[in-house]
């Protein structure tokens, strides 16, 4: 891991000492490597839990999450090099610092074997990323979404320290062997014990009901926020519930069920949201909470098939959701609106990015033989089983993910072309690269997706 780690960390005084006019270059250069070393720590079959210190560990629960939080860095810089063109080069380099951080934090969550050290780097993330949306946001209302997205984690995360700082106390809270620990020390009918250690990844998620803070954290974002909030940020949540449910086990059913009804009730209702969105980037991020919510839905009920979908479902969110964003990016930069009505025709003007619009969508939708499709696939199958009674929310999910993803691309690439896009400068190769290394690592999945099966 310290060879990753460490890499990382030599890119921050790479970013500040590095000549001006080399600095988005060399950045990008020297995080692609840390991307592609960072694929040794694919799913060994003979290693089933690699200790790599004390304090970390990585399996084939984190393992995923580790490479597509390296994966997303260089993508980023490369995604925001236009965005921040007219900035001046300190702002520049701070910019980029924010993503060496947030990538150094994320690693060190994920393969984290104390539980407090997972909560400190869990909370730890929330400071670059609220200095990227409020201070590279598009418009005014950043500094009302930094505020909304920093309370709701903030509030949200308090039970989960004192519960943390309480067990503490009595006993060692090493991730490693907690199962053995502390089903003798702590009594499973207390439900404030349950609600306190799930509520804090329940509103990172975000759980519906308690979502309000994504839809603005993500519309107010420059890209390169957009994309690692959706990537790699909400998967915290599902990734802290997965960990945790060992020092829960056996979830009551009185506890879940609220929990659960709230997940799959957002499901169909998010998605009806998206349907009637005129903001692009506000459609993507409900767009989130909807699969989201499928990936709590299926951590709750704690089989292994579920287990298996919410984290292949993670993963090809990340990718899937990531690359719209980045789309969306490119409508923006060239219309300077995210209203879908106003970005008619593109495909004319654009015929190229149609085909990246159209791809996106799809895996978007879960089309087959994509690595969504498996995730949704095992986590309703998962849910069936548990209650027959699912199928009616997830089945209608499933259906207006369709509708709202082909309705998204068929307003912006088909129609009359406007009066204001016949001057609009055509794609430049760094767009479609970035489009290539969203969808290849999917694709690639599609021929091994046990790469990312988890545990």
């Amino acid at each position: 891991m310290l060879k990753i780690l460490i890499p990382t960390l030599m890119l921050l005084p790479m970013t500040w000492l590095i000549k001006a006019k080399w600095l988005w270059t060399m950045t990008t250069i020297n995080s692609l490597p840390i991307a592609l070393l960072s694929l040794t720590l694919l799913y060994n079959p003979s290693v089933i839990m690699q200790y790599l210190n004390k304090w970390m560990m990585i399996d084939q629960l984190s393992s995923p999450l580790v490479i597509l939080t390296c994966w997303l860095t260089p993508l980023m810089i490369i995604a925001s090099q236009n965005h921040m063109s007219n900035s001046s080069p300190e702002r520049q380099r701070t910019y980029i610092s924010m993503f060496v951080l947030l990538q150094t934090t994320l690693i060190m969550a994920f393969t984290s074997t104390e539980l407090i050290m997972f909560y400190i780097m869990f909370e730890t993330t929330l400071i670059p990323t609220l200095i990227l949306i409020t201070r590279w946001g598009n418009q005014t209302e950043r500094l009302n979404a930094g505020t909304y997205f920093l309370f709701y984690t903030l509030m949200g995360s308090l039970p989960l320290l004192l519960a943390i700082l309480f067990m503490y106390n009595t006993l060692p809270l090493s991730l490693l062997n907690i199962q053995f620990l502390i089903q003798d020390n702590m009594n499973h009918s207390n439900n404030i014990w349950w609600f306190a250690c799930l509520v804090a990844f329940m509103v990172k998620m975000p759980l519906y009901g308690l979502h309000l803070w994504l839809p603005k954290a993500h519309v107010e974002a420059p890209v390169a926020g957009s994309m690692i909030l959706a990537a790699v940020l909400l998967k915290l949540g599902g990734y802290g519930i997965m960990r945790i449910s060992v020092l829960l086990t056996p979830f009551t059913k009185e506890m879940i069920y609220p929990f659960l009804i709230l997940s799959l009730w957002g499901i169909t209702m998010t998605s009806m949201i998206c349907l009637r969105q005129t903001d692009l980037k506000s459609l993507i991020a409900y767009s989130s909470v909807s699969h989201m919510a499928l990936v709590i839905s299926a951590t709750l009920i704690q089989t292994p098939w579920s287990f298996s979908g919410a984290i292949t479902l993670m993963i090809a969110h990340g990718l899937s959701s990531s690359m719209l964003f980045c789309l969306a990016n490119t409508m923006y930069e060239r219309t300077h609106s995210r209203t879908l009505l106003l970005a008619r025709g593109l495909q004319m003007i654009l015929p190229l990015m149609s085909i990246w619009w159209l791809l996106a969508s799809l895996t978007n939708m879960a089309l087959p033989p994509t690595p969504n499709l498996m995730g949704e696939l095992t986590i309703i199958t998962a849910l069936f089983k548990w209650s027959n009674l699912t199928i009616i929310m997830t089945g209608l999910g499933v259906i207006i993910t369709a509708l709202y993803s082909l309705h998204m691309f068929l307003i912006t690439q088909q129609g009359q072309t406007q009066w204001h896009t016949n001057t609009m400068n055509s794609t430049y190769t760094r767009e479609h690269l970035l489009m290539a290394l969203h969808l290849t690592p999917l694709a690639l999945l599609i021929l091994n997706p046990a790469l990312i099966w988890g545990l």
